[in-house]
């Protein structure tokens, strides 16, 4: 007997929904541009906001008219991810810092735009990249059935919460990793009868149960936390100090900028990033900071203090990272743009060696990306071949069929006529958007140019998302910034603005993220639609409210400061700089190169071995190269929370949703109670 369709209670889309994800989404917007000024790093957070969602209904459950289900939680976790993803879609924690103090006179800088006119730049970035994920959409997630690890996790959190997985096992839910629409959602089954029925019950009064325990005290951890970071963090505004300890010595700290920053919130981004990135990064620290700048400064290669970002090691070690950056975003991207152009015969050899091991967990774990499967056993769906046959036809009509089965009902999906028109109509509010605020100073045809180029580097971004997790849209933004030095003379003297904001455009395109909340909805049986139209929502809010909060930080700290060091906005500049040809430091060229030609092996090797135990002791290029261009204070907390998740989860063998839990409650604690400091500062309470 055929197994029963899903059937998914709740409605996809609710005003309250939406307004409790722009609640949470404000959270984590503000938190993104705290630590997006700080250290370039933001996090969308998708399961924290599942969480908080959940946390708020069920508080609220006495007062609801209708129960609150995992659809409509899906809608919460869309409003508020597109809200979170805008301080780096619109280019606040980078490129707006970069003209607006970092370009010098020369490079018709610095470039100063009011609130008005960074409302309009960032209300034209933050469209397109919603409306194109909606095509990518039935490519990487019904054709390919792509991973999207974030999603898939986020998706089953969701389920858990609202009890509906708890009889999935393991190796059930690996399948539905990569299962059809509502692969997530138990199916209707027979009720049971007689002494058996009475068991079914009270096993399920059981599990409910167990299920109140498991999201009180989750929440419980989270506010705990959430609120043990955020007393640190207004304590720090007294006791500056606190910020930079000196464990390996005054004069490391003072000479070589050795300090370690005990915050919650970078030790919950370590807990967050894992011990392989952390360990990447402490490794660019340590030949950034402990062997080159050391090196640089006793050569009089980098002769000025060494925080100095002009004359110090710090900007000189800053190109070696660049260059590694960059080759690794060339190489990665050139990886999955070419693997689908393999030749036919290493294609047979490929599907051969896949059908041999496909079934198996390191064939699903290598070959996910092409093999389909349910939760319903016997509902397995093969991989499509490689290789084209004689019978392409009959099979692209079977697996339009095929699609159709997978994909959600026609009525909840967003129409062709809905996609044409928006993505027609944001393009031309991103080039018009870009027009008012830079007028003449960016040509047309250049703003053109980006927008198109930024659809077709996307497709990349979210394939290589959707496989690895990784979102590389920072060697987007850059290979852009790159392919614009062919394109704009060097004589132009708007090079470097022009450079910027074509990178700025191309980084803008958030596809990759958002793809990942298509893909948990996508497993709950959530309204693609309903999804849509949430992240346009969170993607407008987002907008306004990170001009504001980045205009609220520019106007009372001291930026690039002390606090905010906007290593980033170094980084776009330093970018431009130098494919512009503006030249770089003394023997920053040659560390460079080599730098450069020793991480296209590395990454080569990495792109090669995905899913081989030992790719985690090969450096990850932009691991090492963040961990260069950021101060040792910050790696160091996140390197704390790396080792610590590696403890808990290899040495000790518990589950890593309590600590990704306990890593959100730090990370928002700090970066929504740094407004406290904000008021603090902007009102002159003294430090001591």
């Amino acid at each position: 007997m055929p197994p029963l369709p899903p059937v998914i209670p709740g409605r996809s889309f609710t005003v309250r929904a939406v307004f409790a994800g722009l609640a949470v989404g404000t959270i984590i917007c503000a938190a993104n541009v705290y630590f997006g000024l700080q250290t370039g790093w933001v996090s969308i957070m998708s399961m924290p906001a599942s969480l908080m969602g959940f946390g708020i209904f069920r508080l609220l459950r006495p007062h609801l008219r209708f129960p609150f289900e995992p659809v409509e939680n899906v809608l919460v976790q869309s409003v508020a991810c597109g809200m979170a993803i805008m301080p780096l879609g619109c280019g606040f924690v980078g490129v707006i810092p970069a003209m607006t103090y970092l370009l010098s006179p020369d490079e018709q800088g610095p470039l100063h735009l009011s609130i008005g006119q960074l409302i309009v730049w960032s209300v034209g970035l933050c469209y397109f990249g919603v409306v194109f994920a909606v095509p990518l959409r039935k490519q990487v997630i019904i054709r390919e059935r792509l991973r999207f690890p974030s999603g898939f996790s986020t998706a089953v959190l969701i389920s858990v919460l609202h009890g509906k997985g708890r009889q999935s096992t393991k190796q059930e839910l690996d399948e539905a990793a990569k299962g059809g629409f509502a692969s997530l959602v138990p199916r209707d089954e027979p009720m049971p009868t007689g002494p058996v029925a009475i068991d079914a019950e009270d096993q399920e009064r059981q599990e409910s149960d167990e299920s109140k325990v498991d999201w009180a005290s989750n929440m419980r951890l989270l506010l705990v936390c959430f609120l043990t970071s955020g007393l640190f963090t207004v304590t720090t505004y007294f006791f500056p100090v606190l910020r930079n300890l000196p464990i390996f010595g005054t004069a490391a700290a003072q000479t070589w900028l050795w300090t370690l920053n005990p915050s919650f919130a970078y030790i919950g981004q370590g807990i967050i990033m894992g011990p392989e990135t952390t360990m990447h990064m402490l490794l660019g620290a340590t030949v950034g900071w402990g062997l080159l700048s050391p090196l640089a400064k006793k050569k009089g290669w980098a002769p000025g203090p060494v925080g100095d970002w002009e004359n110090g090691s710090k900007g000189w070690i800053v190109w070696v990272s660049l260059s590694i950056m960059l080759i690794d975003a060339i190489v990665s991207l050139a990886y999955i743009a070419l693997r689908p152009l393999i030749g036919p015969q290493a294609c047979k050899l490929l599907s051969r060696a896949q059908a041999k091991i496909s079934r198996t967990q390191l064939g699903r774990r290598i070959f996910g990306h092409t093999a389909g499967y349910s939760l319903v056993p016997g509902n397995e769906q093969e991989s499509e071949p490689l290789h084209r046959t004689s019978n392409d036809s009959d099979r692209d009509e079977a697996n339009t069929e095929e699609d159709e089965d997978a994909d959600a009902p026609k009525h909840q999906r967003v129409d062709k006529k809905t996609v044409t028109i928006g993505l027609t109509l944001s393009i031309l509010l991103c080039i018009g958007t870009i027009h008012i605020v830079f007028g003449d100073l960016v040509p047309l045809y250049a703003t053109v140019i980006a927008v198109f180029m930024a659809l077709v580097l996307s497709i990349m971004g979210v394939r290589a998302l959707g496989e690895t997790d990784l979102n590389p849209v920072s060697g987007i933004s850059k290979l852009a910034q790159l392919f614009f030095a062919f394109i704009i003379p060097q004589s132009n003297k708007n090079s470097v603005l022009i450079n910027l904001v074509a990178g700025a455009v191309a980084g803008a395109l958030q596809a990759g993220d958002l793809m990942q909340d298509l893909k948990t909805g996508h497993l709950l049986g959530a309204a693609p639609n309903a999804q849509f139209w949430g992240q346009v929502i969170g993607a407008t809010v987002g907008a306004v409210m990170s001009a504001f909060i980045y205009r609220l930080y520019t106007a009372v700290y001291e930026i690039p400061g002390e606090l905010f060091q906007v290593p980033t906005a170094y980084v776009w500049i330093f970018t431009a700089r130098l494919v512009t040809g503006k030249g770089l430091p003394y023997m920053a060229e040659q560390w460079a190169i080599g730098a450069g030609l020793l991480f296209a092996i590395t990454t080569v090797i990495r792109s090669l071995s995905v899913g081989k135990s030992w790719r985690q002791y090969v450096p990850g290029g932009v691991a090492v190269a963040i961990g260069m261009y950021n101060v040792p204070s910050f790696t160091l907390a996140r390197a704390v929370g790396g080792v610590g998740t590696w403890y808990w989860v290899t040495i000790k063998g518990r589950s890593s949703t309590p600590l990704i839990i306990l890593a959100s409650g730090f990370i928002l604690g700090e970066g929504f109670l740094s407004i406290v400091n904000l008021i603090l500062e902007g009102s002159g309470v003294p430090h001591f």
